[in-house]
């Protein structure tokens, strides 16, 4: 009898706790969740910024090249003269 009780005890208390952690972490699972949401958009928005610059970046490059381009253009023209 005794032993029965021990068990019905440990079970209930199983129980208990199962449905509490339930409770428990389906709060923290929205906590969870905002993080990672929030976290997300600060990485999104920093990888915004860097392709930005570095979009900045190689339309400086393109444009230094297309400076190198007609000045080695004309020369060339210049030369035929």
């Amino acid at each position: 009898m005794r032993t029965g009780r021990a068990l019905l005890g440990v079970l209930a208390g199983m129980a208990a706790g199962a449905v509490i952690g339930a409770l428990f972490a389906s709060e923290k699972e929205s906590d969870t969740e905002r993080y990672i949401s929030e976290k997300g958009e600060g990485l999104a928005d920093e990888l915004n910024l860097m392709l930005d610059e570095k979009f900045e970046q190689l339309k400086m490059e393109i444009r230094s090249w297309k400076a190198d381009l007609a000045t080695h253009q004309q020369e060339a023209v210049n030369g035929l003269e």
